[in-house]
């Protein structure tokens, strides 16, 4: 005895929702003709980024989509269009390590360096005081003393 046959499973493309189809700002205005020099029309064509967008994203039919992309890469060749545009965003923090603005050891470090500033001020006053005052007046005058030239000939 054969088993009864399953019937086939609804895809997951079938249970979405139909997409209505996007409409071209070419029909709208009832554009016949697509030109290099019309940068508001091409400008509405490309990213902020200054990439050209896709038909599904634009709405357009293949023969539109052609016709744009070489407008827009007509006008990036003239100086009208930027061939790519730099979107720069202010980063929070260091994100590679996981920081924030503030790092938390360099209050330890500032913390080290004034005790490093504090030590070599007491030596400096220790290595001062330690020694007697006769010889250093007496080590004062024979530096004072100069040495015989030498003449250069």
């Amino acid at each position: 005895m054969a088993g009864k046959k399953k019937p086939p499973r609804a895809k997951a493309k079938d249970l979405r929702k139909p997409r209505k189809k996007k409409v071209s700002p070419i029909v709208k205005d009832k554009i016949e003709y697509i030109d290099y020099k019309d940068v508001n029309l091409l400008r509405a064509f490309i990213s902020d980024r200054a990439k050209i967008r896709g038909q599904r994203v634009s709405g357009n039919n293949r023969h539109q989509q052609r016709d744009v992309a070489k407008a827009i890469k007509v006008a990036r060749e003239m100086a009208l269009i930027p061939y790519a545009q730099r979107v720069v965003t202010q980063r929070k923090g260091d994100r590679r390590r996981g920081r924030s603005d503030r790092d938390p050891r360099s209050d330890d470090r500032e913390q080290r360096s004034d005790d490093r500033e504090q030590r070599s001020e007491e030596f400096a006053e220790q290595k001062i005081s330690d020694v007697p005052t006769d010889e250093f007046v007496e080590s004062a005058e024979v530096s004072e003393e100069m040495p015989a030239e030498v003449s250069s000939e």
